[in-house]
């Protein structure tokens, strides 16, 4: 009997330690478990919160004057003054009539004819804008003359607002259209768009007069990922 108790004694003591042991292991994982987690979370939910959940919207457009396009005309693509302050206000007055920025407007321009008003592709696009008579023959019936600027830009937004309006604002999509499909072409136009902002943005910063509020209508089209529209 004495064995009994002795043995019963050792078996309590064991599941008296294996009870504390236990207790304090839980108490370690929840102490780990309190933090840890919490820690990831918030770092997952930080960029959420700091976005607003919005990632592919843009960055504020820049509204510039027509003094900002035509300097940068004449000093980054070498356009005569006369012809820059042609496209300027063509510019100006198309992105303000369809509702577009017009650093899109200027970015297609430098991506499809480098600002050569006179510019002809092999396929017989035509001017700044490379409006394809062929492609549009109701809209180019009583169309002037296409290496005019104030003509040219007003036909190509035209275009442009149209395939933005079949695309519900989608603006890779629209690009994509306006290209005929080439690969690449939307992405061009948004590396062109980021060097406008920055040049403008810069002179905006350096006291000139480019101006981030001055858009006199809201620019319709969507957020957009220039390579979603290369995949078409």
């Amino acid at each position: 009997m004495h064995g009994i108790n002795a043995l019963n004694g050792m078996t309590g003591a064991s599941v008296r330690l294996a009870s504390v042991l236990k207790a304090a292991f839980v108490t370690i994982v929840f102490l780990l478990a309190g933090f840890s987690p919490v820690t990831h979370a918030q770092s997952i939910a930080a960029p959420l919160a700091a976005s607003g959940g919005a990632i592919d919207a843009p960055a504020a457009p820049i509204a510039p004057e027509l003094d900002d396009i035509v300097s940068a005309l004449c000093a980054q693509f070498r356009v005569t003054r006369p012809d820059s302050i042609k496209i300027a206000r063509a510019v100006l007055n198309e992105a303000n009539r369809y509702g577009m920025s017009p650093v899109l407007l200027l970015a297609v321009m430098a991506v499809e004819s480098g600002f050569d008003r006179h510019a002809v592709s092999v396929v017989g696009a035509r001017g700044l804008m490379q409006i394809l008579p062929a492609a549009h023959p109701q809209l180019l019936a009583r169309a002037g003359d296409l290496s005019d600027p104030a003509t040219n830009v007003h036909l190509g937004s035209a275009i442009l607002r149209g395939y933005l309006d079949d695309a519900d604002g989608d603006l890779g999509a629209a690009l994509h259209r306006y290209s005929g499909g080439g690969r690449g072409y939307a992405r061009r136009v948004d590396q062109r768009m980021q060097q406008f902002n920055a040049h403008f943005q810069s002179v905006a910063n350096g006291n000139g007069s480019a101006n981030t509020n001055a858009a006199t209508k809201p620019f319709l089209y969507t957020a957009w990922h220039p390579d979603s529209s290369e995949s078409q």
